[in-house]
């Protein structure tokens, strides 16, 4: 299954987009990072079947696990692309949230837009590797 970050704004040379890079070159499955500008641009049309997760303040606060399950139910669903969609420093809309199969949130705190672009590149890698039996992850 293609793992596909979709992001509003340029992350740039800046410590979070070396960390974006880093876990970018460690994640085993497909992977696909899209930059859009602030406002407009255009979504890539999507592969069919495809989940939408949106990274959004009401979103479910999942465990490490739990987004593992998810990620490996999909795929082995038939899932072909999972789209995680981060949006301009305002979020996102009421129709784009409507139109997601999760909305995300890591934890109740507000995170710099690029750092939860880094954020989410960790959990992506650390769930793949939960899926493959690597012993990255430790769980109590």
């Amino acid at each position: 299954m293609l793992l596909h970050v979709i992001a509003r704004g340029k992350i740039a040379r800046s410590p979070e987009g070396e960390l974006v890079d880093r876990y970018a070159q460690r994640i085993a499955w497909p992977l696909k990072l899209t930059e859009l500008p602030e406002r407009g641009g255009r979504v890539p049309d999507p592969a069919t079947p495809v989940r939408r997760v949106l990274l959004d303040e009401r979103g479910r606060q999942l465990t490490s696990e739990a987004l593992a399950a998810q990620l490996g139910q999909w795929r082995d669903g038939g899932v072909r692309e999972c789209r995680f969609e981060l949006g301009a420093a305002d979020g996102h809309g009421d129709d784009g949230r409507a139109g997601a199969d999760l909305l995300l949130a890591f934890g109740a705190a507000t995170w710099p837009h690029l750092l939860a672009r880094a954020m989410l590149m960790e959990q992506l890698y650390r769930a793949t590797t939960i899926i493959a039996g690597h012993p990255y992850h430790r769980s109590g």
